[in-house]
């Protein structure tokens, strides 16, 4: 007979709250990763990130500076980067600092490397191909 689920029940805490953590971890995890790969998608955004990269943070009008956008367009691209846990800010005075936090590119990145062995065997039999094609060229030229 199966086991019913009663509230409060030894049975119901062992099997339900364990399923359901490893559940709500990998629906905030998938969310994460769509944030992080819908902010990458942007070309300005990863612009931004690039100038963050390179400097340890710069204030919102630095970071404007470079860009054909007005103010508002940057302040929108910086609020989805804040989203995806991308940037940071802090404010003193009336200078905002945003900072990069590269946490969020690890997790994609591990997330890639983990599919990584899919495309990594495809690319090495067509560097292979392309090798084999390369020398009978090479024959067929002497």
């Amino acid at each position: 007979m199966p086991l019913l689920y009663q509230p409060g029940s030894p049975t119901a805490d062992l099997t339900t709250h364990s399923s359901w953590r490893t559940l709500h971890y990998m629906v905030n995890y998938n969310i994460q990763l769509s944030r992080t790969f819908a902010a990458l998608v942007d070309p300005t955004r990863r612009a931004i990130l690039a100038r963050l990269e390179r400097d340890d943070g710069a204030s919102i009008s630095e970071i404007a500076r470079p860009f054909a956008i007005k103010l508002p367009a940057v302040m929108k691209h910086l609020d989805v980067l804040d989203e995806a846990g991308l940037i940071t800010r802090s404010k003193v005075g009336r200078t905002v600092t945003v900072r990069l936090s590269p946490e969020p590119m690890r997790a994609a990145l591990d997330w890639l490397r983990h599919y990584e062995r899919f495309w990594s065997s495809g690319l090495d039999r067509f560097a292979a191909y392309a090798e084999r094609q390369e020398a009978e060229v090479r024959k067929q030229g002497r």
